[in-house]
């Protein structure tokens, strides 16, 4: 049975705790927002039974129904879009940015999960793993079964009322393309899913048509610190102080990168799956070779994006040998 958290956090603005099993981030948190002809719920989680139950529930604690909800998602993640098509209203529509919109269409193409097979095969993922991975990868075992006519995208600087509330559209590529925040000017608040979160770091990974993730990433923690915060809504786990968490942000992917660079001079012409292998990760795993095979997948993505952003700046160079990309510092 999927458990519901539900706390106002504002007013007219509530909680929705949405379990996430078997999941290091362990819960989503989705934001109903009340008041006028439509209430608007802010992310939704997996495409599954348990977070089904979980955000169902507390829609109605929090006293509102299917019947009468607009969906508005920060970003593409399953975890955030996999059950808007279920919370929406029949009559109702579904918020996300254009740029994730386009993605989620093309990821329905079969074309684009061979592309990153490919992509993660040419880090050094061995091929036996790497399906494995494909197959228990809760991002699309519990993806969003489809798209309809109730999909709306977004451009930066968008507006949508939520009962008293205005919200607008900050553009902040990085965690995905289309990455978005939601900022309420009048009450200095901000809905920042999760490109800032406070316990734990976001995950940025290579985006297939993306050259610079991560670079992308870094500018848009820049952009989004210009903001006056005063309470910040994230994804996951708890709210903090934003213009501190921004500047923790930026710090941690700098000693990533120094941290990339050191272990490419120590150990040159490593694959992106050994050197990730060889970096310091929070997990609760004795070894490398104990890591979950999905958090692998993750973990080799991220080094990717770090990868990619040093190559940009022409710290790290790469070559092909024998179907996988090495790499070396560039001193």
């Amino acid at each position: 049975m999927g458990e519901s958290v539900v706390e106002q956090v504002k007013e007219n603005i509530y909680r929705l705790g949405v379990t996430l099993p078997q999941n290091p981030l362990r819960e989503l948190n989705s934001y109903l927002i009340r008041g006028g002809e439509r209430d608007l719920l802010i992310d939704t989680g997996f495409r599954r039974p348990e977070c089904r139950e979980a955000l169902m529930a507390g829609i109605t604690e929090a006293g509102s129904s299917t019947s009468r909800i607009d969906v508005l998602l920060t970003h593409l993640h399953s975890d955030h879009t996999g059950l808007a098509r279920e919370a929406a209203a029949p009559d109702g529509r579904i918020y996300i940015s254009e740029t994730d919109f386009k993605v989620l269409q093309e990821g329905f193409l079969p074309q684009r999960s061979l592309l990153r097979h490919r992509q993660f095969l040419e880090a050094g993922f061995p091929e036996e793993l790497l399906n494995v991975t494909e197959t228990v990868n809760p991002a699309s075992r519990y993806k969003l079964d489809a798209l309809d006519g109730r999909f709306c995208p977004l451009r930066e600087g968008d507006k949508i009322q939520a009962g008293p509330y205005s919200l607008t559209m900050i553009s902040v590529p990085g965690h995905t393309p289309g990455n978005a925040m939601f900022w309420e000017e009048k009450h200095r608040f901000m809905f920042t899913g999760d490109h800032i979160l406070f316990d734990i770091s976001p995950n940025i990974t290579s985006w297939l048509g993306v050259g610079d993730s991560l670079g992308d990433y870094l500018d848009s923690l820049k952009k989004a610190k210009k903001y006056p915060v005063v309470f910040a809504l994230p994804g996951h786990r708890k709210t903090g102080n934003y213009e501190e968490r921004i500047e923790q942000l930026l710090l941690h992917h700098e000693k990533r990168l120094e941290e990339v660079i050191k272990l490419l001079e120590e150990k040159p012409d490593m694959t992106l799956y050994e050197l990730t292998g060889k970096m310091r990760w929070k997990i609760r795993a004795a070894s490398w070779e104990d890591f979950p095979a999905a958090q692998k997948w993750f973990a080799v993505g991220e080094c990717m994006a770090h990868a990619d952003h040093l190559e940009k700046l022409g710290k790290v160079s790469r070559y092909f040998e024998d179907g996988v990309w090495r790499y070396r510092a560039e001193v």
